[in-house]
């Protein structure tokens, strides 16, 4: 015996569903089989009735004569403007100093590295808000109505130097890009 609760889910369950009640057994002997069995196929005809195979000439590819078509030019990217730490500079909009590099692990040119390493750079900008932001090369940052970019520090490391791969902080130049509004 079903109880309420049982009868209730059941119900949920099939609510949308068309119940279909079990065949009669009775009533399917009236019916023809669902699949006739059919007598084998005829033989085919003797082969000397069948027309020769047609020969198709080998496939030749042809030539697209129409022109491809031409994609769009892809935006033109902004130019990198460069700073040196301290120096002031107008990046598309916001102006930008250096304050100070964080972390510099960059592979060093002539060595092979596992990782090519990044570069940290505080900065202090100049609009909107303001205030100061820690950049990584490669990773921007949402500066104002758009992204600010550290694209490019140079120089390169080298290794094996007598700076041990090391530069000098007067040495430092920063490739930022700006993307957005303004």
């Amino acid at each position: 015996m079903r109880t309420p609760l049982a009868l209730a889910l059941t119900g949920a369950a099939l609510a949308g569903c068309t119940v279909i009640p079990p065949a009669d057994p009775a009533r399917m002997q009236s019916y023809p089989p669902a699949y006739p069995q059919q007598s084998a196929p005829p033989p085919p005809p003797p082969a000397a009735s069948y027309p020769a195979p047609a020969v198709t000439p080998p496939y030749t590819p042809v030539e697209n004569t129409a022109p491809a078509p031409e994609m769009p030019p892809a935006p033109p990217e902004s130019p990198l403007t460069y700073a040196a730490l301290g120096q002031t500079v107008t990046v598309g909009g916001p102006r930008i100093t250096p304050l100070q590099v964080l972390e510099d692990s960059r592979c060093p040119m002539n060595a092979r590295c596992v990782w090519a390493g990044q570069v940290r750079l505080r900065v202090r900008i100049e609009s909107g808000r303001g205030g100061e932001l820690e950049l990584t090369s490669g990773k921007p940052a949402t500066v104002a109505d758009g992204t600010l970019e550290l694209v490019e520090v140079q120089p390169d490391k080298v290794a094996g130097s007598d700076t041990h791969g090391a530069v000098k902080p007067s040495a430092y130049r920063f490739g930022f890009r700006f993307m957005g509004g303004y």
